[in-house]
């Protein structure tokens, strides 16, 4: 097929562009001769920010027309530009760039689908936003700015320097490990001994730990560019995508941890072939530079059994982010494991200041093998959320933090000891200082079960709405009259209200329960992602008088307007550009602005049994007394 080109044309625009928080752009760029990727440029409105495709709060997603004609989709949805890290969340300020392969099928084709998306401030969320777009494709050569289009994207891309540090502390302890400590001051006497100078002798060492960085990062980097030249960055993005989202190298990557975490254990030994390490060790006999780096390869291959799980660990974790991390994180590594070599080599006072070998060393160990236990979940957790299995719920997950971290504190305490453990004769300083920060962590965590935020591990828990017990959440209160029904329809949505509270899910059926009672309507419009909607939840509308007002006084409807319960055809609506809406959320999005013309979450109106505005809307205000006094206002002008 020849090469292609692509034609780009949005055929349809939001309700109201002026409420819209990000501005996109279709463009698309060639890959191969039958293969264009398809660009989805926003351009985020200043204050806002939005969140990523892989996002437990609102992910922005992508959906494509159904029946394709003369294309097929090839990989998934990814993004080009990089989130950084907001309040344990992955989002975009800015600008947000999302790429999706498309194969033709046919000389031409036409590509539709929708961009939906959610944008926040640091106080507030706006409604759920959505833009169809229309992409016509066609084999024609010709040279546009298709191209040139794409090629801004890279200024999205941030550095990952969580990855790097983290990286950085893997490398300082796997030198704590016992097959690697002990090599340290007898590596660097033999290369001050053998040499014929002091600065030989530095130079020798230098080049040893050069060695060893390029050992760890060259494998690695070679095995990604290969990757890339015979399938090019498609291929590449696509294979780390998959590594991050799919369950099948979750699965594997939790397994493998496990099996890492017992050989720290003292379960078994990862080791290399003997001939291996034999082979190396033989080479390490020849002089120059060749000598030189047969001895980084042995120190290598023989500290596998410690290094081996840490290596793994860096690298899995790397494939979660962009093709070029797990090179940046093995190289962070290397560089944390060879430095000491050269300082040493450099200062060889500085080695009568180590401590001995000794038990110690395999405490390390162990400690790691804990650390590995909990880290491993984390994958599990992403594949039991993106396929909604409901094994690792956040409670189930929090249980096993908190007995595993409960049990390294008993471990550094002495009561607990492996196979390979030294008897704790006495306490030292040391363990008692990391024994009582991981007591503290596990203290930290156990309010956790009963629903507490725990924002500190919010990027590595499981949604607190995974959550089956959360105090506050039930109550043993009867319903009030008239609202009884509401207890029908929220089985009919799969929704609830927090604190008990009993109410409807649309604004018919609330002002239909109010004419009914001759109570004001309390409309709260919120979201499952919205963060801001749960705290004034948890701190405003429980205080006693708020929650009294609300459960007597009120008929309550939850306009949630990220809900994708798909609605009866006749609760469909149609809006003034000719978009039909026909999810419960967009419906709900579509009445706030239109109706009370708000775009943001939380906010919340009161009206009269005829649905008439009894108060000025209220939006995020942690304020109690002002609550009060905004639910009275509406009860004084009914």
């Amino acid at each position: 097929m020849a090469a292609l080109s692509a034609a780009i044309a949005v055929s349809a625009q939001l309700p109201s562009e002026a409420l819209s928080t990000v501005k996109w752009k279709v463009t698309g760029e060639h890959v191969s001769a039958d293969t264009c990727r398809l660009i989805f440029n926003g351009s985020i409105s200043e204050g806002w920010h939005t969140y990523d495709t892989r996002s437990s709060l609102y992910p922005t997603y992508v959906i494509f027309g159904e029946n394709p004609s003369g294309y097929v989709l090839s990989g998934e949805l990814h993004e080009i530009s990089t989130p950084v890290d907001f309040e344990g969340e992955p989002v975009f300020f800015d600008e947000i760039i999302l790429a999706q392969d498309i194969v033709l099928t046919d000389e031409n084709a036409v590509v539709n689908g929708e961009i939906t998306w959610m944008a926040c401030t640091e106080t507030q969320c706006a409604s759920p936003e959505f833009l169809e777009f229309e992409v016509m494709l066609s084999g024609t050569p010709q040279q546009t700015s298709i191209q040139q289009a794409a090629d801004g994207s890279g200024s999205g891309k941030g550095f990952n320097w969580a990855l790097v540090i983290e990286a950085v502390l893997w490398g300082f302890a796997a030198l704590l490990t016992p097959c690697v400590f002990p090599m340290v001051p007898m590596t660097v006497s033999f290369f001050l001994k053998g040499a014929s100078s002091p600065a030989a002798g530095r130079f020798r060492a230098s080049m040893y730990g050069l060695f060893i960085i390029l050992l760890y990062t060259v494998p690695i980097s070679l095995i990604i560019l290969i990757t890339r030249l015979a399938g090019g960055d498609a291929v590449t993005a696509d294979i780390f995508n998959w590594l991050a989202t799919h369950w099948i190298p979750n699965i594997i990557f939790f397994i493998v941890f496990m099996i890492f975490a017992a050989s720290f254990f003292g379960a078994f030994e990862i080791t290399l072939p003997s001939s291996l390490v034999n082979k190396s060790d033989k080479g390490a006999d020849k002089k120059g530079l060749a000598g030189i780096f047969f001895m980084a390869l042995t120190l290598v291959l023989v500290s596998f059994s410690c290094t081996g799980p840490i290596v793994g660990s860096v690298l899995i974790k790397a494939t979660q982010g962009e093709f070029w991390e797990p090179m940046v994180a093995m190289l962070a590594f290397s560089l944390a494991f060879a430095l000491p070599f050269t300082i040493l080599a450099l200062f060889p006072s500085l080695l009568k200041n180590l401590p001995k070998s000794g038990g110690w060393l395999n405490s390390v160990k162990v400690v790691l093998g804990f650390i590995e236990v909990a880290l491993g979940f984390k994958f599990l957790s992403v594949a039991d959320q993106t396929y909604h299995w409901g094994l690792l719920d956040r409670e189930v997950y929090l249980a096993i933090w908190i007995v595993t971290f409960s049990l390294l504190g008993l471990y550094l305490l002495g009561k607990i000891r492996f196979a390979h453990d030294d008897k704790t004769e006495h306490l030292s300083v040391t363990r008692l200082a990391l024994a009582i920060a991981v007591f503290s962590f596990v203290v930290y965590m156990i309010p956790g079960m009963f629903g507490a935020p725990l924002k500190a591990l919010s990027g590595y828990l499981p949604p607190l709405t995974t959550q089956d017990f959360v105090i506050g959440s039930g109550s043993s209160a009867q319903v009030p009259a008239g609202q009884a029904a509401g207890a029908e329809k929220e089985n009919r949505f799969g929704l609830h209200l927090p604190l008990g509270l009993e109410g409807y899910f649309t604004i018919e059926e609330g002002l239909a329960a109010a004419k009914e009672t001759g109570k004001p309507v309390f409309v709260d419009i919120t979201g499952h992602g919205c963060v801001n909607c749960r705290e004034m939840e948890s701190r405003v509308w429980s205080d006693p008088q708020v929650l009294d007002i609300l459960r007597n006084e009120y008929v309550i409807v939850a306009l949630y307007t990220d809900d994708k319960t798909r609605l009866e055809k006749d609760e469909w609506v149609e809006t003034e550009n000719g978009d039909i809406l026909k999810d419960l959320g967009r419906v709900n999005s579509y009445i706030a602005r239109t109706r009370f013309g708000v775009n943001a979450q939380p906010n919340y109106v009161l009206l009269s049994p005829n649905g008439e505005l009894l108060a000025p809307v209220r939006g995020y205000d942690l304020s109690i007394p002002g609550f009060i006094e905004f639910l009275e206002s509406g009860l004084e002008s009914r």
